[in-house]
């Protein structure tokens, strides 16, 4: 599983999209599309890799995909995603 998240953070888009998602709220494609300059389908494709990573989860709202950072992350992962984005995310599991 940690190779999967290296693996997926290596990527700049995807990276940056992580950063996005820190905030911890839910963001919608068509919002990371604009700020990452990235088009729909080259950013669903991203978003695709961060979730089979288990690094974000989606729901669908409408005709809009929102994604929010996966907030049951193991700690070592949720540590892991922290040093990558060089901030803490939010997630559920902090204690130990």
């Amino acid at each position: 599983m940690i190779l999967a998240v290296l693996s997926a953070l290596a990527e700049p888009t995807r990276l940056e999209a992580m950063r996005l998602l820190a905030d911890g709220s839910e963001h919608c494609v068509c919002e990371l599309m604009r700020k990452l300059s990235a088009t729909q389908s080259r950013m669903s494709r991203h978003m695709l890799v961060l979730k089979q990573a288990g690094l974000v989860l989606d729901r669908r709202d409408a005709q809009w995909v929102r994604y929010r950072i996966n907030p049951d992350l193991p700690l070592a992962l949720a540590r892991l995603v922290d040093a990558a984005l060089e901030r803490p995310i939010m997630v559920t599991e902090r204690a130990a």
